[in-house]
């Protein structure tokens, strides 16, 4: 009988149901026949989908605190489950990826993000820092990245980057699973209820002020799905004429996010153009596309290439609360053509933008690995 491969995905700042890591990357392992392991912080540990979740207790509350002590609590862990594979899922991991490579395993860094950027948006460290920090880390990143085994990350620009650094590089974009795609049967625009959505983290930069300003005069609700952070930013937002238009749920279980995609008459993405946003793939607008909506998103070149080819809504200023409004009012004014842009994302997530054409690319980058590993 053939071994399997033992992978064991870690992660210190994630919770255990997390999309990317469990639901696509973990299970996707599973299902070509890898023996998979999951170090999260702050859960049971039990079987889930065929997955062994490991777990520990964290405590620790505090971004440095949590650097210092989470950090070699999931290091322990993933001595103890002794894995052939690594592949983690935090910046702050990085320290254990270069440890666990030195001693032989195949290693992958998943960089969800380009934390340089990132952290030039960060408003808890002082903006006098923030270009300091940003090429400290850089340059860190950089030299863990070329003592691992690989790379993957989830735009072309990231990727570009690191293969400065290590020649196994891969992309894997974070697209939608079909399985859910096909519970959202595309409901005819004039069904719909009278809402508009937006799901995801609540804060100034994705655009949420912009968002409730531009509903003022429509006739129309808007569903706020997702965590407030600062808290006193839901304050600012209460105190809004167009509030009362706005629906908040706060955060949401993932029954309930495929509840408001079919019954909403189109999705938002309008981010701010910060360094980071402006070159990222944002899952929700293709959960948009993937549940049969027009999306409204913001003007960023890669963004504006995708809804204009495949004709699935309209790119605005997202700074500009009216640019916003006036899309919105064009969409809903038009059912027939936002049936057919409803149509056209539902069509592109199949055929181009959907997870089981990313799950072959992971698959065949970890055997990549396997196969580079045994030649050594």
């Amino acid at each position: 009988m053939i071994k399997k491969i033992k992978v064991c995905h870690l992660t210190s700042a994630h919770p255990e149901n997390d999309i990317r890591i469990f639901h696509k990357q973990c299970i996707s392992l599973y299902n070509s026949d890898f023996d998979v392991y999951l170090v999260v912080p702050n859960t049971k540990e039990k079987t889930s989908h065929g997955i062994q979740i490991k777990s520990f207790q964290s405590q620790k509350k505090g971004r440095l605190k949590r650097f210092l002590n989470t950090v070699n609590l999931v290091y322990k862990k993933a001595l103890e489950i002794d894995a052939d594979i690594y592949h983690f899922h935090d910046p702050e991991l990085l320290r254990i990826g270069l440890k666990l490579a030195k001693k032989g395993k195949i290693v992958i860094y998943d960089a969800h993000e380009d934390v340089p950027k990132q952290i030039m948006d960060k408003h808890w460290i002082p903006k006098i820092l923030r270009s300091l920090v940003s090429y400290l880390f850089s340059m860190y990143e950089a030299y863990v990245a070329k003592r691992i085994s690989g790379i993957i990350s989830v735009t072309e620009n990231i990727c570009n980057r690191f293969k400065k650094q290590n020649e196994n590089v891969e992309l894997v974009a974070n697209y939608p699973l079909l399985e859910e795609a096909e519970t959202m049967n595309q409901l005819d625009f004039k069904k719909k209820e009278k809402q508009i959505c937006y799901i995801g983290g609540l804060f100034p930069t994705r655009g949420i002020a912009e968002m409730v300003e531009s509903i003022e005069n429509i006739d129309v609700e808007l569903i706020l799905a997702g965590t407030f952070s600062p808290e006193l930013f839901k304050s600012e937002l209460e105190s809004k004429n167009s509030w009362n238009k706005v629906k908040y749920l706060g955060h949401v279980k993932r029954e309930k996010i495929m509840e408001i995609l079919k019954t909403s008459k189109l999705g938002l993405v309008t981010l701010h153009p910060t360094r980071s946003y402006v070159e990222s793939l944002p899952i929700k607008m293709f959960e948009y596309m993937s549940a049969g909506l027009p999306v409204i998103a913001s003007n960023f070149p890669e963004w504006k290439t995708i809804i204009n080819e495949t004709n699935c809504g309209i790119c605005v200023d997202p700074l500009d609360p009216n640019q916003i409004s006036n899309a919105i009012h064009t969409i809903l004014s038009n059912p027939s053509q936002a049936n057919l842009m409803g149509k056209n994302g539902k069509e592109a997530f199949y055929n181009k933008y959907n997870w089981l054409i990313e799950e072959k690319k992971l698959i065949a980058f970890y055997n990549k690995l396997i196969q580079l590993q045994s030649q050594d």
